[in-house]
């Protein structure tokens, strides 16, 4: 546990400034990630230190296809999520929070960052859970990594607040931004977000510098409308036609069980689409 650095106090409350949401946190409760807590009006980070996930991954994986290519990225992540998307592919590390008690190996940003070069990797990824809710805790890797001539990856939602990004920027090399549909409706029932905060992100990252690429999971009669494809497609183009889009294949899971497995023919029809505005499409999770 330790004392967060993006926050304010609001009377007897505390704000988050982490994320989109902004929370607004009374004493002895957490926000919507269940990982940062007011404690006698201070907010604090109570996955500091602690990894539920590490793992070595080809960066093919996050994925980034044009950042690295060949490389491995030492990936961590942390439990909680400021999102609730009912097909959540790491539910059991993500939506934790809502049951069960804080956990994970205790582990310094120094340590991380030794076992990185260790297992010579070029990069180290904040991801398997929403990094924006562990920040305080990534940049000090992050720093760390930096002198250490490793690269810094964020994979994530995209609902960075303007301070979370204007925090982090400085320190991150590359995102891997889910862009999950392009639909309010979507976000704000299946996520328990808003689309606009993404969209800025996304833009946020390619105006500073950083290598974006962007992911859609396509669900079968959720997201997978020619329409939607096209909508996508025609934002990515407008923010920069050479990001990369990865579109990826749904496999029932957590909530959404009941679900068919995306067929290869939706995909392949995004595919098309994408290709009329951007020069980057790619099909994944096949």
């Amino acid at each position: 546990m330790k004392l967060a650095e993006l926050y304010k106090k609001e009377k007897d409350k505390v704000r988050c400034l982490a994320c989109s949401h902004k929370c607004l946190i009374s004493e002895g409760k957490t926000g919507i990630c269940g990982v940062r807590k007011n404690i006698e009006n201070k907010l604090y980070l109570l996955v500091y230190g602690k990894v539920a996930a590490m793992n070595v991954d080809p960066i093919e994986k996050k994925p980034l296809y044009h950042f690295l290519p060949g490389t491995s990225s030492f990936s961590i992540g942390t439990v909680g999520c400021n999102f609730k998307c009912d097909f959540c592919q790491n539910f059991e590390i993500s939506q934790i929070t809502r049951q069960v008690k804080i956990f994970g190996k205790n582990i310094s940003p120094k340590e991380i960052v030794k076992r990185a070069m260790q297992a010579k990797c070029k990069s180290i990824s904040y991801t398997y859970n929403e990094p924006a809710i562990f920040i305080e805790f990534v940049k000090d890797i992050a720093k760390i990594a930096k002198e250490k001539k490793l690269k810094n990856i964020l994979v994530t939602n995209g609902y960075l607040s303007k301070e979370c990004f204007d925090y982090i920027k400085n320190y991150v090399d590359a995102m891997n931004i889910d862009l999950k549909s392009f639909s309010e409706k979507f976000y704000t029932k299946y996520c328990g977000g808003k689309l606009k905060p993404v969209l800025e992100t996304i833009k946020m990252a390619h105006n500073a510098g950083i290598h974006v690429e962007l992911t859609t999971l396509v669900i079968p009669a959720l997201n997978d409308s020619e329409e939607e494809f096209e909508k996508i497609a025609k934002f990515i183009a407008s923010v920069d036609k050479n990001i990369p889009w990865h579109i990826s294949r749904f496999f029932p899971m957590y909530k959404m069980q009941n679900k068919e497995i995306t067929p290869l023919e939706t995909l392949r029809r995004a595919k098309r689409i994408g290709e009329k505005y951007l020069n980057y499409v790619y099909v994944g999770n096949v």
